[in-house]
């Protein structure tokens, strides 16, 4: 089977974080040649619409993000409609209410959407809930149905996710109104922890079975924080103790290849906290192995190993 033309949308927002800078992680990863690095794997990839928030002409920063998130949706949207996979390229996570939101509007006829969450938070926040009010902590319980209309409520429905089609893997920094929320949806949380325990790998596995179980069509949602700062210290709000590089980019390698899988969102990249660009080389490197063709070889990480036995994740609120 060909593959679907690559259709790469870049997401720049930040006013969904309380720092600002990975509004401007799209740019700099087209300007580094993320397509062309792509291509370099036999991948057919273009850069379709780049959509930007717009501050100045909202009423908040909620309201800001709300707007965002529909004309987010409608480029991911048209990119869908036109036989295409979707890589969104943030921007802070709060681009995934638009992302997949209209993944799930598309794959509506034929069934349900699953989706696998890697990241250092929950995400499941509402403004109910949150003390900082900042919307990148709101896009899952968004998608499952909780939250503003704006966020929650695109395309005149919600629930684009049901808790039994999404696996969470590698949170450990969170609070108690999001953990409490997700364990009443009974949403399957895979914690750093268990990652540690029982490697990422076997996680994964068991995450992907979940989400494909029920679903017309599945994708992978990647916050860069949900990497260990060690290898990614480029983000929006590391946490200590992550996914290792090298873990990440052997057991995404060959996502697209299922027939099953319909898009892919990187997020949370912060270009001004990335000297050296070590961030960047790793969101590249992590792209091309989830999405180059089948046989296609991908540049790994000669850092150091990943971490195993028991040491265990930092829990810290953000």
């Amino acid at each position: 089977m060909t593959p679907k033309l690559l259709h790469l949308v870049g997401a720049e927002v930040g006013e969904g974080a309380s720092d600002g800078g990975c509004k401007w992680g799209a740019q700099a990863l087209r300007e580094r040649g993320m397509v062309q690095a792509l291509k370099a794997t036999g991948r057919d990839s273009i850069w379709g619409d780049t959509v930007t928030a717009q501050p100045l002409h909202a009423a908040s920063r909620l309201d800001a993000i709300e707007a965002f998130s529909r004309q987010l949706a409608m480029s991911v949207e048209r990119a869908l409609r036109k036989g295409h996979q979707p890589l969104v390229v943030g921007g802070d996570h709060s681009c995934a209410a638009g992302t997949w939101s209209a993944v799930a509007q598309v794959l509506q006829p034929a069934g349900a959407l699953g989706l696998i969450w890697i990241d250092a938070h929950l995400d499941a926040h509402t403004p109910q809930t949150s003390d900082s009010q900042a919307p990148h902590g709101m896009p899952l319980a968004a998608l499952l149905g909780h939250g503003s209309d704006g966020m929650a409520g695109l395309y005149g429905w919600r629930g684009k996710l049901l808790p039994s089609n999404v696996v969470v893997i590698g949170a450990r920094s969170y609070e108690p109104a999001e953990a409490e929320l997700l364990a009443a949806l009974q949403v399957r949380v895979m914690t750093m922890e268990e990652v540690l325990d029982r490697s990422f790998a076997t996680c994964f596995d068991e995450a992907r079975a979940i989400v494909k179980r029920h679903t017309a069509g599945w994708g992978l949602t990647l916050d860069l924080d949900g990497l260990d700062p060690l290898d990614a210290p480029g983000t929006g709000t590391p946490v200590e103790t992550g996914i290792r590089l090298a873990d990440a980019v052997q057991v995404l390698a060959g996502c697209g290849h299922d027939p099953d899988f319909v898009a892919m969102e990187l997020a949370e990249y912060n270009p001004l906290r990335d000297f050296g660009g070590h961030t960047a080389q790793a969101a590249m490197q992590l792209v091309c192995a989830a999405l180059n063709l089948p046989d296609a070889t991908c540049g790994q990480s000669t850092r150091e190993p990943p971490r195993t036995g028991n040491q265990k994740p930092v829990h810290a609120a953000w």
